[in-house]
């Protein structure tokens, strides 16, 4: 009976044959291929069966011979690596078919009757690598060709942009060959910039399947275009997968945290919003300490104009949080009580800090009014004589962050940092540029008008919790 049967044999490897296909080899009447594909099912076929063996880019011309075959009676198996439907022969042969039943003889008769067409799947090489790496393809997945040879670089770039911005793990065929150099290059530059976290895991495997398959896993940031040919399948992970005892995972969902009981609901709802914040930024080279302090900023107001306003001093947040994890900062000096209740518990139990606000004192109303001065300056009067070299958060009174610039120039204090982050209209903007000149303080400045108590907390917490920071995992003590 004619037919034609496109089957997948697989990357390479014996085992990895299903045994649909090596029955369906072992009763073609044909088998047609790439010669290279043939030393994998020889083994398998029947005596007396035709091959029919060509070299590579003569794919049209085995499609042909298939239907040639199928017409004289045959039952013809066309192999193809990997899966036949994935950049396989599968589609061909089918356009093939409809192509051949849209010939007319002169008389207008068709030329040719559909041949019946068959399709066994196999195991893509993006599998075999992915099942060699560990489990990296555990969610949502793309697989782009940089091949250019029938797809203008065009459309291959912006199929690599949707796969960056929508966050799939992705993974890469003909990724380099002697003429196509420069686009995996080109494809590593489009995942960093928009939003690929450098230490995103990619995996790659060459000759997978076969006897000298290699596997090796790196970060987006060190990953080297030089390492791979054109027998290597990449895989790039997405913002959740990691890599652990040497494998790379991407957990399925949001709910791997919360599942082994490592973070609690709330902080995984933070988390994706972190990466999506990250993902959303104009910059994407900020310092990791700067940018911390700023999707917290972000992730507290809404406000993506914190990108433009949010002045961080170099190294300011890394430096704050050493002071904490060294001993040296113990107590954190807030303008109102609001700014102390956005600060986490849980953070300042865990590290042993205390956070303080003056306005509850019963002296702070007889030192206001003996000194005329508002309340939440006398409590900042009273903080820097028992605390002069805490860090002291402002998120609501320019008058107070006035105080303290006129304590630090007097020798009064000596703040281990400032967050700067008075809101309103009156000399508001007025505080925040009286801080800057103390260059040898640590400051952390919400330029013009904008801050707020939630604001001043968001950076508080953002300094206790920077050793998440590299694996943007926020929300800890929640």
């Amino acid at each position: 009976m004619k037919k034609i049967i496109v089957a997948g044999i697989g990357p390479g490897s014996p085992e990895d044959i299903t045994p649909a296909v090596i029955k369906a080899v072992g009763e073609a009447d044909a088998v047609v291929g790439y010669k290279y594909y043939f030393q994998f099912i020889t083994p398998y076929l029947k005596d007396g069966c035709e091959c029919i063996d060509t070299g590579m880019k003569h794919e049209r011309e085995r499609a042909e011979q298939a239907f040639q075959l199928a017409e004289e009676g045959k039952t013809v198996v066309v192999i193809s690596s990997g899966d036949a439907g994935i950049y396989g022969m599968a589609p061909l042969l089918h356009e093939m078919n409809r192509t051949r039943l849209q010939q007319v003889s002169s008389n207008g008769t068709h030329v040719a009757t559909p041949i019946p067409i068959e399709t066994l799947p196999g195991i893509s090489a993006f599998q075999k690598a992915a099942s060699l790496l560990g489990a990296p393809v555990g969610h949502d997945f793309c697989v782009i060709s940089l091949s250019d040879l029938m797809t203008p670089w065009e459309v291959i770039e912006r199929r690599i942009k949707a796969a960056a911005i929508g966050d799939f793990v992705t993974a890469i065929y003909n990724p380099k060959s002697h003429g196509r150099y420069w686009q995996l290059y080109r494809l590593k530059e489009i995942f960093l910039s928009e939003g690929r976290a450098a230490n995103t895991p990619v995996g790659y495997v060459r000759q997978a399947g076969r006897p000298d398959q290699e596997a090796t896993i790196t970060t987006l940031a060190d990953f080297d275009p030089e390492a791979i040919d054109m027998f290597t399948v990449v895989l790039i992970g997405n913002s959740q997968s990691y890599e652990w005892n040497e494998k790379f995972i991407t957990p399925r969902g949001y709910y791997r945290e919360a599942y082994q009981g490592e973070e609690k609901k709330g902080q995984l709802i933070m988390m994706e919003s972190f990466r999506t914040i990250e993902g959303e930024l104009k910059r994407k080279d900020y310092p990791l300490d700067h940018k911390w302090a700023l999707l917290h900023a972000i992730h507290t107001t809404a406000d993506f104009d914190m990108e433009n306003i949010l002045r961080t001093d170099e190294g300011a947040v890394a430096t704050l949080y050493n002071k904490v994890k060294d001993g040296t900062l113990k107590t954190i000096v807030t303008d109102v009580t609001m700014v102390t209740s956005g600060i986490r518990k849980g953070a300042l139990t865990r590290l042993g800090i205390e956070a303080k606000c003056y306005l509850s004192d019963p002296r702070v109303a007889e030192f206001s009014s003996a000194n005329n001065i508002t309340r939440t300056q006398a409590g900042i009067r009273l903080a820097v004589e028992e605390h002069p070299d805490a860090l002291f958060a402002f998120g609501n009174a320019p008058t107070a962050l006035m105080e303290l610039c006129d304590l630090i120039r007097k020798g009064k204090a000596h703040p281990a940092g400032i967050i700067a982050a008075p809101v309103g209209f009156v000399h508001v903007r007025e505080s925040k540029h009286m801080v800057k000149p103390f260059t040898d303080i640590p400051k952390i400045i919400v330029e013009g008008r904008k801050g707020g108590s939630n604001l001043a907390a968001t950076l508080c917490n953002a300094i206790l919790t920077f050793d998440d920071a590299e694996q943007l995992k926020p929300g800890r003590d929640l």
